[in-house]
């Protein structure tokens, strides 16, 4: 009789606690990859920068409108960013 399996279940012990680990590793990965602090700061900032320009006055010569284009160009590039990192 083999020596390693001498212990009854032991087999399906062994599965049991392999599918756990499997199963918490994934998990820990899937939460590394979907906490992104340092992203989901920079979108509030950037929001928080467009509602100022969008309440400012519009007597800017056309700059204004263009700062709340490009930092509505950047949002989006913030959101592809959290989703091709899992977020």
């Amino acid at each position: 009789m083999n020596a390693r399996f001498s212990f009854p279940g032991r087999a399906k012990m062994v599965k049991v606690v392999l599918l756990a680990g499997l199963v918490a590793g994934g998990y820990f990965v899937g939460y590394a990859t979907a906490a992104q602090p340092h992203m989901m700061n920079a979108l509030n900032a950037l929001q928080t920068a467009r509602g100022e320009l969008v309440m400012a006055e519009s007597n800017k010569g056309g700059h204004r409108v263009i700062a709340i284009q490009r930092i509505d160009e950047a949002i989006n590039q913030v959101r592809l960013g959290i989703a091709a990192g899992g977020g």
